[in-house]
């Protein structure tokens, strides 16, 4: 997700001390970039919000037959076992473009961002792991206690970052650019395992003569790709066969887009003078695709569970939904703040000077919010029980919007402090586009504040001979 030029410095990084910083303050390139990243995820979140909220308000009106008819609405080519509901077409074939662009974000973190260097990586990586292995815990404790499933352990795994950063735009949180970058590098890890987690344990019976004209099909795919071949008219349609194939292998459909989205090239060529590598001018395209038409779409149709009191109180006495509303609000918290603090703990690295660890809570419980791939894994967990797919549908939504609400006020808290660190980094007196927090090491920038401050004081002298000259004749005779 974070390109060679823009490597982040949210890990652990050396001091003098021979210690080490643990979410400090990013270099000014990585800044930046993460500043644009964000502000187009936080787009596609509060579009993904209002579509969850849309789909709640249309199944649970006196239209909601309407929108189930829409919902099961079968459509596409039955000879090429592609007869799908329009909620499969959304979950398969929508989701396909989100996985596409998560493909290429790992793809660019892998070869030329902060997973490049096992070290960077390892503070991202171990909070990611246990933000994942607590939730699964959390729900199997419940469930072994309760009697329930172990099928949905799966759910409350996924973190949903457009969320997430939707979220921080609604209550307006100035939150410091490290704990986001922290945030956006662990969701891509997150990601990693969770495209594991569907292609290991939601493949069943395999057709191989599909899975090997998909296999066939990508290879095509990556050697146009070696070869320099442009045109969207040459890789859209053999996406499309190659997203066709997958789908009738038995392997989840989206597990195509992100091979396809690994095998785009993330690194630029210097000597041909290329500002930005392919895998970049691709997701730039593609990006609004998935955040502003694939994930608000498969929201509608996946999120528009009915809900009731009755409903809203069996989420809490079911063990499988228990499990996933406990494993994403408490696991995820608990996992990911115990993750880093191990990773700090064991390589002697200290807490950024401006931030302390309630923080890093507030931002873990953040990471509770498991919308869109939760839904996913919660539809492939418990496929052929539509009673039971829907009341994990509806804890998934209820442990969400625990977590938001949680980390809201935890946050909000301390926005005060945000503010002033967020202040800091904008701070930019000089009027040279450098926030001044990033110049202190420059010595023309302290001549120009310098000749700023003397021009300043020179104003103030003039300023104060005219007011004193003034106030002289206004105490003479009358």
């Amino acid at each position: 997700m974070l390109s060679d030029a823009y490597r982040p410095e949210v890990d652990l990084v050396p001091a003098p001390a021979k210690n080490h910083k643990v979410l400090g303050r990013l270099s000014l390139p990585e800044r930046t970039f993460v500043a644009d990243a964000l502000r187009t995820e936080t787009v596609g979140g509060v579009l993904l919000l209002a579509a969850a909220i849309a789909a709640l308000i249309w199944a649970n009106t006196p239209i909601r037959e309407s929108y189930e008819s829409v919902r099961d609405f079968h459509v596409g080519p039955a000879s090429l076992g592609l007869d799908l509901s329009i909620e499969h077409w959304a979950a398969d074939g929508l989701l396909a473009v989100f996985f596409f662009v998560a493909g290429i974000e790992l793809k660019r973190e892998l070869v030329a961002g902060d997973l490049k260097d096992p070290r960077a990586a390892a503070l991202p990586v171990v909070a990611a792991l246990c933000g994942m292995a607590v939730p699964a815990l959390v729900y199997t404790l419940v469930n072994v206690t309760g009697g329930g499933s172990f099928d949905g352990w799966a759910v409350p795994t996924a973190t949903d970052i457009a969320f997430a950063l939707a979220v921080l735009a609604v209550i307006g949180t100035s939150l410091p650019s490290a704990l986001r970058a922290f945030l956006l590098t662990l969701a891509v890890v997150d990601d990693l395992f969770a495209i594991l987690i569907i292609a290991v344990f939601f493949t069943e019976n395999l057709n191989f003569a599909a899975l090997g004209g998909a296999a066939v099909g990508l290879g095509v795919f990556w050697l146009l790709l070696h070869r320099g071949v442009r045109g969207w008219y040459v890789y859209v349609p053999l996406a499309l066969v190659i997203w066709g194939l997958m789908y009738n292998s038995g392997v989840h459909a989206t597990i195509a887009g992100v091979a396809m989205g690994l095998m785009l090239r993330c690194t630029t060529r210097k000597d041909e003078g290329e500002q930005r590598s392919p895998g970049e001018r691709i997701e730039h395209l593609v990006r609004p695709l998935s955040a502003g038409l694939a994930v608000p779409l498969f929201a509608l149709f996946s999120a528009g569970v009915a809900v009731s009191g009755g409903a809203l109180g069996e989420v809490f006495t079911r063990p499988e939904t228990l499990g996933v509303v406990l494993g994403l609000v408490v696991g995820k918290a608990v996992g990911i703040f115990g993750g880093t603090w191990l990773t700090a703990r064991f390589t002697r690295a200290s807490l950024s000077d401006d931030l302390a660890w309630p923080d890093v809570f507030a931002v873990s419980s953040l990471a509770g919010i498991g919308f869109t791939v939760s839904l996913l894994i919660g539809e492939l967990a418990f496929d052929g029980d539509q009673a039971l797919t829907d009341e994990v549908k509806a804890a998934v939504l209820m442990g969400s919007l625990i977590a938001a609400v949680l980390s809201g006020v935890l946050l909000k808290i301390r926005n005060a402090k945000y503010r002033r660190l967020w202040e800091d980094e904008e701070r930019d007196e000089d009027l040279d586009g450098i926030p001044d927090i990033y110049e202190q090491d420059n010595p023309a920038y302290h001549l120009r504040m310098a000749e700023i401050h003397e021009r300043k004081a020179a104003e103030h002298r003039r300023l104060a001979e005219v007011t004193g000259g003034a106030s002289e004749e206004n105490d003479g005779p009358a």
